[in-house]
């Protein structure tokens, strides 16, 4: 069997390399979420009341946050963070609303009398799963809801852990959330897709969350639509002899903090760079405050790798599909036409994956796990239907249903050329639906 999906092993070394992941977990986890979704569709409230007390030790009586808990967290801001936070929304509006400007109704008449379009439709309820984990990121419930907010959603459902930090209840008010509720985990996906006495059930479940988030969204996938399975977080640097290694490190390391199972990574032309890499981020780990977590990821998934020249640096970058690639080259814009897989692309030193992690204005919910080589990340465009429409006149129906008549003969559907033909022979439809068709 041939895959495509390769680069040139004899132009490439790898000077470090991630360990290999342990694919008996698999089953256990998919056992463990099927159990959940199962519970939550048969018993509702109750079943997610228990799993908040087992997985998160809570005892929630009522998992709406209420208008006055709103008003609470949002008086709990210092007046910097309410800023930075609604810069940060703010950002998110204008890029989402320029893109969902190129959105564009059509319509089109292909042939004299037959007229063919579409329409931007807004999936009328979604929910978003705002992810704990060990930081409150304030800009986790942004990226998921403003966009919705954009594409003019109607009901937007947002769903966190139990132990999310209060401000962020009041982040996912306004960022634009019409119900938040205090539900984590695969029991939130599962509340999410099939409804429970509390919750609504939703057309479509975007954002990313842990290990059981991503299975449950798996499992559900069908009831719902989902934006994407969402693996650990990404990021690989491509860079020649002109990169800085400190700044290399540094922005390895910002994401390796997110996550022991962060997959951080550098491609480069340069030997030289490739091992000031690995010194400096050795010496940077000396004195960073999340090391614990930063140094596990970068012991157990980092990699570095050395490429022969710029065409197989281009095309290990392309085979990784990596969810944030970096581009530190003398010349970065001239790649941008040879880059094809990635999720979101930082062009030049200066373009750090934490500006759109934050507040930049791009979205940071991204295709991780090599999905970049079949999709983009979260956007706008998440969040509408593109729905197509068609309509005929006269002139129109004597160009198409000739054809379509024959087609339908030729396929042995007769039922389909009857329908075609008594529009082209309106006079004659008696004579066609008892299946004697005029000559065409």
């Amino acid at each position: 069997m041939t895959d495509t999906r390769s680069y040139n092993v004899q132009k490439t070394r790898f000077l470090k390399s991630a360990k290999e992941k342990d694919a008996t977990a698999e089953k256990s986890l998919y056992e463990t979420v099927d159990s959940i979704i199962k519970e939550v569709r048969a018993r509702g409230d109750e079943a997610v009341s228990e799993y908040s007390k087992k997985f998160d030790n809570v005892d929630l009586k009522v998992t709406k946050v209420s208008a006055s808990e709103i008003e609470k967290a949002l008086e709990s801001f210092d007046e910097q963070t309410l800023k930075d936070s609604k810069f940060a929304i703010e950002q998110v509006k204008n890029f989402a609303e320029a893109q969902y400007a190129t959105m564009q109704p059509l319509e089109i008449e292909t042939l004299k009398g037959v007229h063919l379009g579409h329409r931007i439709i807004p999936i009328e309820t979604v929910g978003c799963y705002v992810p704990g984990g060990r930081y409150p990121i304030y800009s986790a419930p942004i990226m998921s809801i403003v966009p919705a907010v954009v594409a003019g959603c109607k009901n937007i459902i947002a769903c966190l852990p139990p132990s999310a930090h209060e401000q962020m209840y009041a982040l996912c008010h306004l960022a634009g959330a019409t119900s938040i509720y205090r539900i984590g985990g695969a029991q939130a996906i599962a509340a999410m897709a099939y409804g429970t006495e509390t919750v609504p059930a939703v057309d479509k479940i975007v954002g990313p969350g842990n290990a059981f988030v991503n299975e449950a969204k798996r499992q559900v996938f069908g009831k719902v639509g989902i934006d994407a399975l969402a693996g650990p977080s990404e990021i690989f640097t491509i860079a020649d002899e002109s990169a800085n290694p400190i700044v290399i490190a540094a922005d390895l390391l910002a994401q390796a903090e997110h996550d022991v199972h962060t997959r951080v990574g550098l491609a480069v032309t340069s030997e030289d760079i490739a091992n000031k890499t690995l010194l400096e981020i050795e010496r940077q780990l000396g004195n960073l405050s999340t090391a614990e977590t930063a140094g596990k990821a970068w012991e157990d998934q980092g990699e570095i790798v050395i490429c022969e020249d710029e065409e197989s640096l281009v095309e290990f970058a392309n085979y990784m599909a990596t969810e944030h690639l970096q581009v530190h080259t003398k010349d970065p814009h001239a790649l941008i036409p040879k880059l094809k897989n990635y999720g979101s692309l930082f062009i030049g030193e200066n373009a750090s994956v934490v500006y759109s992690d934050k507040c930049c204005g791009t979205n940071h919910t991204l295709p991780t796990m090599a999905a970049a080589r079949y999709t983009g990340g979260l956007w706008v465009g998440s969040y509408v239907k593109t729905c197509t429409h068609q309509w005929m006149e006269e002139e129109g129906i004597r160009k198409v249903a000739p054809r379509a008549v024959r087609q339908s003969l030729t396929e042995g559907m007769e039922g389909h050329a009857r329908a075609a033909a008594l529009r082209l022979f309106p006079s004659e439809i008696n004579q066609i639906t008892s299946g004697d068709f005029p000559k065409i």
